[in-house]
C-alpha cells in the first residue's frame, strides 16, 4: 500500500514537473472550451438505472464537432464512447413516457420513434418528408397521438393504422370554396340551366362533395396568413384537441440584426424580435371537437376596463396546456401582455369557458427563477407551482376545485426548479438555502416539510435522480474547477462522489485559478451588494480597478459555481498578473436575490443598478486604496 501511494506522489511530482505553469495571454483565454473543456449535456438514465448516458466532447476535438454520445456503469466503470449506431439506441432526452415508465415516445429528426426502456432498443414509427413533433400516448397508453404539418395524428404501434383528427387549413379558401362575383355567379347559373352537360356535370359535383363530407364530416379550421399554431395537444380521452394560436399583429416588423460573415461572402440579416413596446402577437385558444371539428374559443373569463369605462377581455399570453393524468381536468397557464399578471386556469373544452384557480400579480413583472412552473400531483385533484408571492420563489400548492394555495417552501432563498421523481412519490427541488450562489438537489414530501439534502460538495449540482432512487448523476463545477459529470451512490452516504469526466486540457491545470472570494458592499440606501473580488499580489495601493459589468440584466455572476463567463473569468486573472484588481458586482436586477433585487430597476434604469457599481468603487477606494482616476 506504501508503495503504491509513494508511486502515485512520484507520478503527480514528474507531472507537475514536466508541465510548465499555463502562460496567461489573451490568445490564451480565447481558447475557451479547448482549455477549460466542455460540459457534459444531456445527462439521462437508463431505464433499469444501471447505465448513465451522456453528451460530451473533448477539449482537442474541433470546436465545430459534434458531441459524441458516452455511457458508464452505475458504479462509474466502463466509461465508452458509443459509435453513431449504439447511440441511435440510447435512451432519449426528452420523452413523454407510459406510466409505468416502460415505453417512452418522443421526435427525433422529424420522425417519431418508441423507446423500449426495458431492452434498451428503440423503433422507428414513422418515416416522412414531413416534420412530426410533440408525441404524446392516449389515455389508454396503446396509441400514440402526434403533430404533423399544423394537424394531429393518432398512430398505432401495435397495427401501425393511423388516423388523422383534425382538418387544419391555411391561406385562402379551396377553389371549391370560392364565389365569384355577382356577374360571374350568373354567368355559371345560366350555363347550368342552358346547357344539359353543364347541369350534369355539376350535380355529380355536388353529389362527390355530398359523399366526401358524409364519409368525413370533420369540419376544417383555416387559419389566416398571419396565424401559426403551437402546443397542440390531443385530450387523454381522445375527444378533443387544443392549440394555441398565435396571430401577428398587422403591422408587426421584426429587427433585422446584420450578420457580416457568411458562407456566401455577403451580409446577410438575421430575424430577431420585434422591438419593446411595438405591437406584440396575441395569443388565443382553440379547442376542435376531435370527432366533428367544431371549433370553440376559450373564453378565460378574464376582464379590465379600458380609459373608457367599458369592459373588455384582457390581452393574455398562453403558454401551455396541463391535462392531469386521467385525462378528465385541463389547466392552461397564461399571463397578461403587460407582464403584470399570471394565472392558472381551470379549462372546460366542452363549453370553452374557463375559470381562475390562481392570480398572481407583481407590481413591477411577473419572474423569477422558475417562473409559473407547475404540474399536477398524483390523484389528479391538485396543482403545484413556483411563485415569489412572499418576495422569494417558492412552491405552492393548490386544488384544482379552487381555494387558497399552499405554501410548501418558504425562507430567504429560491426554488429554482421543481420536478416530480420517477413514480411522482416526492418532489425534486433544486433551491439556493445553503447560499445563494450554490445550488443543490432536495427530495421533499409532497405535502411539504423537511428537505433531504441529496448533494453535498459546495458548488453547484445540475443532478438527475436513477428512476429507483438509490443513485446520482451530477454535472457539478465550482468556483475554479469547471463541469464534470459524477456519480453519488445515495444508498451509501459513506461513499464519495466519483468523477467520470475529464474535460480541461492538461496545461489548463497547471495554473493556479482563484477561488474568487465573495465580497459584500455597503450601497448608499443601506442595500449590501455582493460582488467577486479578483485581488491578487501584484496589486499596490493606488493600483487601477476593472469594474466588470454581467450582462443580460437577470443573470447571477457572484457564485460559486463555474461561471459562464468563464473567458472573462481567466481574463481577470491576466489583469490580476498585471497588477490590476477586479470587481464583479451583482447589481440590482441581478438573479439569485429575491423578487425586490430582480425589480429594484424597473422604469429607471441606470438609477440603483449604476449606484451599486458607483458605490462599489467608492468602496474599492476606501478599503483596498484603488486610485479614482484609474478606474474603468
Amino acid at each position: 500500500m506504501f508503495l503504491r501511494c509513494f508511486a502515485a506522489l512520484l507520478c503527480c511530482l514528474l507531472f507537475l514537473t514536466a508541465q510548465p505553469r499555463l502562460t496567461l495571454s489573451v490568445d490564451t483565454v480565447m481558447r475557451g472550451p479547448g482549455l477549460y473543456g466542455y460540459s457534459p449535456q444531456s445527462v439521462r438514465w437508463s431505464g433499469d438505472s444501471s447505465r448513465i448516458y451522456f453528451r460530451w466532447k473533448r477539449h482537442d476535438e474541433p470546436a465545430t464537432a459534434e458531441y459524441s454520445t458516452y455511457v458508464v456503469h452505475r458504479d462509474g466503470s466502463g466509461l465508452k464512447k458509443l459509435s453513431e449506431e449504439e447511440a441511435r439506441q440510447a435512451p432519449p432526452t426528452a420523452s413523454d413516457d407510459t406510466l409505468d415508465w416502460k415505453l417512452s415516445v418522443y421526435a427525433e429528426d422529424g420522425d417519431i420513434f418508441l423507446y423500449d426502456q426495458i431492452s434498451g432498443r428503440r423503433r422507428r414509427l414513422t418515416h416522412t418528408a414531413d416534420i412530426e413533433s410533440s408525441p404524446r400516448f392516449t389515455l389508454d397508453q396503446k396509441r400514440i397521438a402526434f403533430v404533423r404539418g399544423n394537424n394531429l395524428y393518432v398512430l398505432s404501434p401495435a397495427d401501425g393504422s393511423m388516423e388523422q383528427l383534425t382538418d387544419i387549413r391555411t391561406g385562402g379558401r379551396d377553389d371549391e370554396e370560392k364565389k365569384g362575383t355577382d356577374s360571374q355567379e350568373f354567368l355559371k347559373k345560366e350555363e347550368k340551366d342552358l346547357l344539359d352537360y353543364v347541369r350534369e356535370r355539376a350535380r355529380k359535383t355536388e353529389e362527390d362533395r355530398a359523399k366526401r363530407k358524409k364519409e368525413n364530416p370533420r369540419k376544417s379550421f383555416r387559419l389566416t396568413a398571419r396565424q401559426s399554431l403551437r402546443g397542440m395537444q390531443l385530450s387523454l380521452d381522445e375527444t378533443t384537441v387544443a392549440a394555441i394560436v398565435v396571430e401577428r399583429p398587422e403591422s408587426a416588423k421584426q429587427t433585422a440584426v446584420p450578420a457580416f460573415i457568411t458562407e456566401s461572402a455577403y451580409t446577410a440579416e438575421l430575424p430577431a424580435r420585434a422591438k419593446a413596446g411595438d405591437a406584440q402577437a396575441r395569443t388565443r385558444v382553440l379547442f376542435l371537437d376531435a370527432a366533428t371539428g367544431e371549433p370553440r374559443w376559450l373564453d378565460a373569463g378574464i376582464q379590465e376596463e379600458g380609459k373608457d369605462g367599458k369592459k373588455r377581455d384582457r390581452d393574455l399570453r398562453f403558454s401551455r396546456f396541463l391535462w392531469s393524468d386521467d385525462g378528465s381536468k385541463l389547466a392552461a397557464v397564461a399571463r397578461s401582455a403587460d407582464h403584470k399578471d399570471a394565472w392558472i386556469l381551470a379549462a372546460d373544452p366542452k363549453t370553452g369557458k374557463a375559470r381562475t384557480i390562481v392570480a398572481m400579480h407583481d407590481d413591477a413583472w411577473i419572474g423569477g427563477p422558475a417562473p409559473l412552473a407547475c404540474g399536477w400531483l398524483p390523484g389528479n385533484q391538485r396543482l403545484y407551482f413556483t411563485w415569489e408571492r412572499d418576495g422569494w420563489s417558492h412552491l405552492y400548492t393548490v386544488p384544482f376545485a379552487g381555494g387558497e394555495p399552499k405554501q410548501l417552501t418558504s425562507g430567504k432563498w429560491e426554488v429554482r426548479d421543481v420536478s416530480l421523481a420517477a413514480g411522482k412519490g416526492h418532489f425534486l427541488l433544486t433551491t439556493s438555502e445553503v447560499h445563494p450562489g450554490e445550488e443543490h438537489l432536495y427530495s421533499m414530501s409532497l405535502d411539504g416539510g423537511p428537505r433531504t439534502r441529496l448533494t453535498s460538495m459546495p458548488g453547484a449540482h445540475d443532478a438527475k435522480l436513477a428512476p429507483d432512487g438509490g443513485a446520482l448523476a451530477s454535472v457539478y463545477s465550482y468556483v475554479n474547477r469547471p463541469p464534470e459529470l459524477y456519480l453519488l451512490d445515495l444508498r451509501n452516504r459513506a461513499a464519495k462522489p466519483v468523477q467520470i469526466t475529464d474535460s480541461p486540457a492538461p496545461d489548463f491545470k497547471t495554473f493556479p485559478w482563484l477561488d474568487v472570494p465573495i465580497v459584500h458592499i455597503p450601497a448608499r440606501d443601506g442595500a449590501s451588494v455582493p460582488a467577486r473580488l479578483y485581488k491578487g499580489p501584484a496589486f499596490q495601493r493606488g493600483g487601477p480597478l476593472v469594474l466588470f459589468v454581467h450582462g443580460a440584466g437577470y443573470l447571477q455572476n457572484v457564485h460559486r459555481k463555474w461561471s459562464p463567463y468563464a473567458r472573462e473569468y481567466m481574463f481577470h486573472h491576466l489583469l490580476m498578473e498585471r497588477g490590476y484588481m477586479v470587481l464583479d458586482v451583482d447589481y440590482r436586477a441581478s438573479a439569485g436575490y429575491g423578487r425586490d433585487w430582480r425589480t429594484a430597476i424597473y422604469r429607471h434604469m441606470g438609477g440603483k443598478d449604476l449606484d451599486d457599481h458607483v458605490d462599489a468603487v467608492r468602496w474599492a477606494v476606501q478599503q483596498h486604496g484603488v486610485d479614482p482616476k484609474r478606474v474603468g
